[in-house]
């Protein structure tokens, strides 16, 4: 199979040999020669053509085909092939049996099946259809996307110098330690009652803890039965976006207790759990401020972040394929060029370094402002940072400031020509999509953890969907009996004759027996449904749901702003440059039609 196939790719696009005349550039189209050699043989055909950004079209799923490669027909009739003769027959037989031998072509050079990389943690997963090939530019955030935090390193020295803060504030801080296991990200902040809480896609409140404290089911049902989580209310609900917000939100649950304790000073003022949460964010805010938190990150990169050496790989092939790279962070210059020197240049070949890399640096982008309004733009012209001011950018540019439309009118590329990736559900990828259009993708390192964890828990949520299924069976039958005795018990016929003319005590006991089921399967369904989710965080479940049926409300701030969504941005480099992501048909609730017989 090996020779065969290896064979038949040579006969039908010979070894090129390198030279400069390969990638040839003209209007409208680009053109790969392959076949090329220095003696301008006839093996200089065209064998493909790409479509260009002037004769583009769009697919039937609404996608742009720009990018899409096209076969030279001219070319293979140089070479005595007829490209419909040598694929005739029915089209779904004849793409089975090229399939089949493609994908053996790839296990004989020994590249991974992309179906494989698609059924596993480290998949890009597709909300919104989106035709990698059609993207001109991609953006990218650096904290928690380029770079790779260790959670407990980074936040944990957040949460001390956020909590070094508040002490010299005067609050008491004894005893206290960080736990990132107590939050995780898409819970919200409900600043008025001292509470954080896990909604459902709707914005009902699933879970809830009060300081460090679980509230009980009864609990969260009275106190948010009649009120919905609206994050347009900033002043009350505070969303977690970002792995930023785990530091922030552990200092302040615990306050929450200290506050409940009686235990703060009166001399700090008369304190509500609003009044709190504007002092723990005050304490965190000077930390990132003064400067002593990147300060110590800077020092010893090595202890707050988690090399990817394929990394830079993906991003070197998504520019090798024509792909213009934008770096745009809200860090600093200092702390960028010294957190990506440590994580990229030392994975880059031929003495790259990481500017090499990207078509244009944004840094003090002051995201959301960046993709909402237009600020002044800087040129930072040294590399001790010194700037000057700035009136347009150029590509190969490191800049300061500025704002997204600038970028694209520096580039001449516009709205969904441009997919930016970061991490951050709003000030990444919801304004950026608001705002400009453009096409997004979210990194949410979590999910590698929540995947597995689900492969892990199918056993007992099939368990559990099935005793559901049967207390809804039981409770159906249940309901009928119940039915017919009440309408008995109002002297009116029941559903039947059978059933009106029935036994009273047959009727009871029928109703009593199926009664103390549903209480045995209930007894059996409540902890198990405590215990979803728990082998992603015990007190929260998993990321991405809210009970055992619904999503979470991050899942559904995903669905609504991010295209595609991933934990990392080196599984791009299993997906390559060209990848064309479909969305998945989404479920609804009258799609029992399918069962109909």
């Amino acid at each position: 199979m090996a020779t065969t196939n290896l064979q038949y790719l040579q006969n039908l696009f010979p070894r090129p040999t390198i030279s400069p005349t390969c990638l040839v550039i003209g209007a409208p189209r680009m053109v790969f020669k392959c076949g090329c050699s220095s003696s301008g043989s006839s093996g200089q055909e065209d064998v493909f053509s790409l479509t260009s950004s002037s004769k583009y079209d769009v697919d039937y799923l609404g996608q742009s085909t720009k990018g899409d490669l096209n076969v030279n027909l001219e070319h293979l009739e140089a070479f005595g092939l007829d490209g419909q003769a040598t694929l005739e027959g029915p089209i779904e037989q004849v793409a089975r049996m090229e399939t089949e031998e493609a994908e053996g072509l790839l296990r004989d050079l020994g590249i991974p099946s992309p179906s494989a990389v698609r059924l596993s943690p480290r998949g890009i997963f597709c909300s919104r259809t989106l035709n990698l090939r059609s993207i001109s530019a991609i953006g990218y955030d650096m904290d928690y996307t380029l770079i790779q935090y260790n959670v407990m390193a980074w936040e944990g020295r957040a949460y001390d110098y956020c909590m070094d803060n508040l002490k010299n504030m005067g609050f008491p801080v004894e005893g206290l330690a960080f736990d990132p296991d107590l939050v995780i990200r898409g819970l919200v902040i409900d600043k008025e009652k001292g509470n954080l809480v896990k909604a459902d896609r709707f914005g009902y409140v699933k879970r809830a803890m009060h300081g460090t404290k679980m509230l009980s089911t009864r609990a969260v049902s009275e106190m948010y039965g009649r009120e919905l989580v609206d994050l347009r209310k900033e002043s009350r609900w505070e969303f977690l976006n970002t792995l930023f917000s785990v530091s922030e939100a552990v200092a302040y649950m615990q306050m929450v207790d200290r506050l409940d304790e009686g235990a703060i000073p009166v001399d700090l003022g008369p304190l509500d759990c609003k009044g709190l949460y504007k002092a723990v964010g005050k304490a965190l805010f000077r930390a990132h401020v003064e400067g002593q938190l990147k300060s110590e990150i800077m020092s010893k990169p090595e202890l707050f972040v988690e090399p990817d050496p394929e990394l830079p790989l993906a991003l070197l092939d998504q520019k090798e394929a024509g792909k213009r790279l934008l770096l745009i962070t809200n860090s600093d210059y200092h702390y960028t060029d010294k957190m990506m020197r440590h994580s990229f240049n030392k994975f880059l070949p031929n003495d790259m370094g990481w500017r090499d890399l990207f078509d244009m640096v944004i840094v003090s982008a002051r995201k959301p402002e960046f993709f909402q309004m237009s600020h002044p733009l800087y040129e930072v012209v040294t590399g001790e940072g010194l700037m000057r001011p700035c009136f347009k950018a150029q590509t190969g540019g490191l800049y300061s400031g500025g704002s997204a439309q600038m970028v694209e009118n520096s580039l001449n590329i516009h709205g969904d020509e441009i997919l930016y990736v970061g991490d951050h559900i709003y000030t990444d990828v919801s304004q950026s999509k608001v705002h400009l259009r453009w096409r997004t993708a979210l990194i949410c390192r979590e999910l590698e953890e929540e995947y597995n964890a689900l492969i892990h828990s199918r056993g007992h949520r099939a368990t559990l969907v099935e005793l559901i299924n049967q207390k809804e069976i039981v409770g159906d039958l249940f309901n009928q009996l119940r039915l017919a005795l009440q309408r008995r018990t109002k002297e009116r016929p029941a559903q039947t004759l059978a059933a009106t003319n029935m036994d009273d005590q047959e009727l009871t006991e029928s109703m009593q027996k199926l009664l103390i089921v549903m209480q045995r399967l209930d007894e059996k369904i409540a902890p198990m449904l405590d215990a979803d989710g728990e082998l992603f965080n015990k007190r929260w479940g998993f990321l991405s749901r809210a009970g055992l049926w619904d999503k979470s409300h991050l899942m559904r701030q995903i669905e609504k702003y991010a295209d595609i969504y991933t934990s990392r941005v080196s599984n791009f480099l299993n997906y390559t440059p060209f990848m064309y992501f479909r969305s998945q048909e989404q479920t609804l609730a009258h799609d029992s039609y399918s069962h109909h017989c």
